[in-house]
């Protein structure tokens, strides 16, 4: 993905805006160098439009995201008749999947789906934990897989802010190809689920738990490639409406892992869907 917003961005950077623009030349803004923003030409020019982004940008679009899917999350959860919430529920997933392929394959940064999709993961998420806690039962469950979720994120932060565990291209392109084959195997299994054929991928036993612990610790580890992301864009001068983009990528790994959690702790519960 950060490919493709370097690609996309490349016509701001020529245009002179961000680092990569006029202000990119040696001794930009020191003293005795004259204009902190100068042409071929040696005239002034307009200082950059458009703001690079930062890590707190991201933060902040990141915490904006999480807002609204939890607001989200509650408004479905109360609102939505227990008689119509299977409906809804795989109408939220559906739309929400088809929102996440097209932001994830834009060459530009669009804020309007970025926010359209954590509406909609909202309701989904929201749906998901009402079945889980209230029509399966599992009480307690929802704030149990917050907890694990915000714990796993926080310690995969760290690990990463301590260079523990790094984003190399050999882990980056193992962890694509891992998430890659996994999103296979899912469609694969719920395609086959909808003729009446159980793998036993997403049910109590043996194999649904093997499953969803490594779904698990592969959404974990999908942090480390959304930190890199935030890193290398914020070192390759991205705009900073491009903090969106790399805000939703944190979002679906929180949103995976959040779902994969709950599922494993409904097993654990004696559960199954």
């Amino acid at each position: 993905m950060l490919s493709r917003l370097g690609q996309a961005a490349e016509r701001e950077r020529a245009a002179g805006y961000g680092p990569y623009g006029p202000a990119a030349q040696p001794g930009y803004g020191q003293p005795g160098y004259g204009d902190p923003y100068p042409t071929a030409s040696g005239y002034p020019s307009a200082p950059p439009a458009v703001q690079p982004m930062t890590v707190d940008d991201v933060v902040v679009k990141t915490v904006t995201l999480l807002g609204i899917t939890g607001i989200s999350a509650v408004a479905a959860w109360n609102l939505v008749p227990d008689a119509i919430l299977g409906p809804v529920f795989f109408g939220a997933a559906i739309v929400g999947l088809v929102l996440g392929l097209i932001i994830s394959f834009m060459r530009v940064a669009n804020p309007a789906l970025v926010i359209g999709y954590a509406v909609v993961e909202g309701a989904f998420v929201g749906l998901v934990s009402k079945f889980y806690q209230e029509i399966m039962g599992f009480e307690g469950i929802v704030l149990q897989a917050v907890v694990a979720t915000f714990g796993v994120f926080f310690l995969m932060a760290a690990l990463y802010k301590a260079r523990v565990i790094r984003a190399t291209p050999k882990f980056t392109r193992a962890m694509i190809a891992i998430m890659a084959g996994l999103f296979g195997v899912m469609m694969i299994n719920l395609v086959l689920g909808l003729f009446g054929v159980s793998t036993g991928l997403r049910e109590a036993g043996p194999i649904g738990i093997g499953f969803s612990i490594i779904c698990i610790l592969v959404a974990s580890f999908s942090f480390i490639l959304s930190f890199n992301e935030v890193e290398e864009g914020v070192r390759m001068g991205l705009p900073q409406k491009y903090s969106w983009t790399a805000a939703f990528g944190i979002l679906v790994s929180l949103i995976w892992l959040y779902i994969e959690i709950l599922r494993l702790l409904s097993y654990f519960q004696g559960g199954d869907d």
